[in-house]
Formats: C-alpha cells, structure tokens, sequence
C-alpha cells in the first residue's frame, strides 16, 4: 500500500467536521409556496379556496379549540399566587419589590430602614407593594431594617454587620 492510499484510508476512518453529513432522507427541502403551478403548490398555495383559513392573519388564535370549551377557562383557578395549583392572574397577582443589601450602604449607622426611607431616598417608587430584601452586595454599616421578607443571606449580612431584620 503506497502513502497515498494509506492516507484515503485514514481519511475514511476518521470522524471529523469536514466529513459529517446528516443521514439520508432526514432532511428535507423546505414547501416553496406560490411559484406557479410546476411546484406542485401553486395558486392557493395549500390553503384551499376561500374561507378564514385561506385570508392573511387568518386562523383560530393560540388555546380555541373550535368552540369546545378551552382548557383554561375549564380547570379551577385559586387566588393568589402562593399556591401551586393557583394562577397568578389579574388582581390576585402578588407583586413584590426587591432591593439588594449594597443600595442600604448609603444609610448611617444604626439608621432604621422602612419602606418610606427608601422611597425617599430613591431607591423604589411605591411603598404599597410589598418589599423584599435580597443579599447582593455588601454592607458596612449597622442598620435596623423593617421589610416584608428577607433572603437567607441578605438576613445573615444585615446581623453579620450589627444590625437587625424585621418583618413587617
């Protein structure tokens, strides 16, 4: 066997990038619509003729189930959005503000931290939604802050720093 044959059998052997090709028949050439009737999909374009379906922009919307009741309007909706089983929809969606623990670094020591401080400071627009405070970033100075909830670590930084957290 000369080089050059050895080399067309190492060629053949080995898997690489330049010699992947998908099987045989598993791909297929994408339906080209209205190109005249030698396509085999001309005229219509395989919408038929007339009717919702054949118009632009036509076609029942995502969830009808051609008039059979749909399947979210048929299963039961709990309030609120604590529960697995609810959906969070409309008035019964809870919406809470987070703050991390680095935007409280402007406060002075042994400050109290409300709601009301931090829409006076800035740092959030409403003071009806409830507040949650999260542990991104760090923090130096004692504060005592009062908040609807606290994340596991922004809690351990506020304590770790000398400072307390409330729930409110």
């Amino acid at each position: 066997m000369n080089t050059k044959e050895k080399k067309e059998k190492n060629e053949e052997t080995h898997i690489g990038l330049h010699n992947l090709h998908p099987a045989p028949g598993a791909r297929h050439a994408r339906k080209r619509l209205g190109r005249g009737h030698g396509s085999g999909h001309g005229k219509t374009s395989g919408r038929g003729h007339k009717g919702f379906n054949s118009r632009a922009g036509g076609g029942p919307r995502p969830g009808y189930e051609g008039g059979q009741m749909p399947l979210y309007m048929r299963v039961g909706k709990l309030r609120g959005a604590n529960k697995k089983k609810s959906m969070p929809m409309g008035p019964f969606r809870t919406q809470v503000q987070s703050v991390n623990i680095g935007s409280l670094s402007g406060f002075t020591a042994d400050a109290t931290v409300t709601p009301e401080a931090l829409a006076q400071a800035g740092i959030i627009k409403n003071t009806k939604k409830p507040l949650k405070i999260l542990g991104q970033g760090e923090l130096n100075v004692a504060l005592v802050v009062r908040a609807g909830g606290f994340s596991k670590s922004a809690r351990q930084k506020i304590e770790a720093a000398g400072g307390k957290a409330e729930v409110i």
